[in-house]
């Protein structure tokens, strides 16, 4: 496993393939069915491909105080932290009608990989979007952005 401060970059990591992609789709789809939304009545599912070939995933925890609220896509790389693993290759959403990640877990996925693959899928039509993370969240606040210590 690579330190934090070494990501991978997009020159040293393939594309996932239409197969893996299919696979990464299906977790997420299947962590949505996890999630606990009775504010909004909005399921998320998240999975992150990790470069090593394993998929961790998570789904949104809603709180009353909705600032408290856990988005899937940070449940799924708290766990895969959690599990050892600090490098992503991509990360699938599934939400009905395929929305985006919100501007919080953008700048979250951020810190381990701007140029992550993102793929957000809408489970009512199966209609898939694959973004770059980069290309969600242009010029990132990133370690570049600390002083030197």
């Amino acid at each position: 496993m690579l330190p934090i401060n070494h990501p991978i970059r997009a020159e040293h990591m393939q594309e996932l393939a239409p197969e893996q992609i299919d696979t990464l789709v299906q977790h997420a789809i299947n962590a949505r069915q996890m999630a606990y939304a009775p504010h909004s009545q909005f399921d998320v599912g998240a999975a992150v491909w990790i470069p090593e070939g394993a998929i961790v995933t998570g789904c949104n925890v809603e709180n009353a105080s909705y600032g408290l609220t856990i988005c899937a896509e940070r449940a799924a790389i708290c766990t895969a932290v959690n599990e050892g693993y600090q490098q992503f290759q991509a990360i699938a959403i599934a939400t009905a009608g395929g929305a985006s990640p919100c501007g919080a877990c953008r700048q979250f996925l951020s810190e381990f990989r701007c140029d992550l693959q993102v793929i957000m899928v809408d489970v009512l039509t199966g209609a898939r979007q694959i973004r770059r993370l980069s290309q969600l969240l242009p010029d990132a606040f990133d370690a570049d952005n600390l002083p030197i210590h």
